[in-house]
């Protein structure tokens, strides 16, 4: 059993292609810095995050993003390690991602290079 989604009421659907917390890049206009969020990248290329891993599946996702056509890749811009980001093809934001290491990182690189050329 997966705790925190719809898998034992809803067995045949496909789970997330990958999941976890990733820190995201805040450049509102109040609020500038890091937040940790927990993303779930879902079968269909839509990239979802929530506040907490607790809300998945029990909360609307606070964004959803369409990947298919985004430009992904690491960022060496910031001078922090482990940053990629993520240009969705409406080319209207950039969203900055800050893994906890380089294997988590490639791990989510990976499977979004996947969405973003189904």
């Amino acid at each position: 059993m997966v705790v925190g989604s719809d898998i034992s009421r809803y067995p045949n659907t496909p789970r997330p292609t990958c999941r976890g917390y990733l820190h995201k890049r805040t450049q509102s206009a109040i609020l500038k810095g890091w937040r940790k969020r927990w993303f779930v990248l879902k079968h269909n290329g839509y990239l979802h995050y929530y506040k907490h891993k607790k809300d998945e599946g029990k909360c609307r996702p606070l964004e959803v993003t369409k990947l298919e056509g985004a430009e992904i890749g690491i960022d060496t811009s910031l001078g922090k390690p482990f940053v990629f980001k993520c240009i969705p093809q409406s080319g209207n934001r950039i969203f900055y991602f800050c893994a906890t290491s380089n294997q988590e990182m490639k791990r989510w690189l990976e499977a979004m290079d996947k969405a973003v050329h189904p």
